[in-house]
């Protein structure tokens, strides 16, 4: 029954993504699945492990092409349940990387959970109980945010309350050709758009040198 669990992951192969990372991923479905009636980490409409698989750890998963391994931080903003920050922070851990995840959530029993998760799976995070945007001049490697604001928000939060930053890790859904549109009339940047795993209509961009036009 492991490996059939395991075999869902096939999917991530592209990434180097190890059986041991599988099996994480597995340990950290079980702790959601026991915690998620006390304080809904996901929507309880999907408790089903294959969802939470596909929905929630290879979503997350697939930003890892996006991610600078190799900066000392990288940064998840309102992370909520760990996705992606606990997801990238397991394939780092797999993959002998010594980055850091500060995953940024206000909610008190969220951050108690993601504390928990850090501390089972062995995870270099920093789980940061705090309004991410009362925070100002954070420095960061790439800066991922899944389900979080909408993308000017987004956008205007790290331009104004980050120092330095690699990238910024967007997860777009089906409007969000729509959104980038309307938003680049309003910022510049560089952007890659990679196609998503696990829904044909969302994407992720990797934005670079965020400015505001005048």
């Amino acid at each position: 029954m492991e490996d059939d669990s395991l075999k869902k992951y096939s999917i991530l192969d592209r990434f180097n993504v190890s059986r041991e990372t599988c099996l994480d991923f597995e340990k950290f479905i079980s702790m959601i699945k026991s915690k998620n009636n006390n304080i809904n980490i996901i929507s309880r409409k999907n408790p089903i492990n294959g969802e939470i698989r596909k929905r929630h750890i290879i979503d997350s998963a697939q930003a890892i092409e996006f991610v600078d391994l190799n900066a000392n931080t990288t940064c998840d903003l309102g992370t909520g349940g760990g996705m992606p920050g606990i997801v990238i922070a397991i394939i780092a851990k797999n993959l002998k990387k010594k980055i850091k995840i500060n995953l940024f959530e206000k909610s008190y029993h969220k951050s108690s959970f993601l504390k928990e998760v850090s501390k089972e799976l062995n995870l270099q995070t920093e789980i940061i109980q705090e309004d991410v945007f009362k925070i100002s001049k954070i420095n960061s490697g790439t800066i991922m945010a899944r389900a979080f604001k909408p993308m000017p928000i987004v956008l205007d939060l790290v331009y104004k309350n980050f120092k330095e930053y690699k990238n910024l890790i967007l997860f777009m859904g089906k409007s969000g050709k729509k959104i980038l549109t309307q938003t680049l009339k309003h910022w510049d940047f560089e952007y890659k758009e990679k196609r998503s795993l696990t829904n044909e209509d969302s994407f992720l961009l990797s934005i670079k040198n965020i400015k505001k036009k005048n």
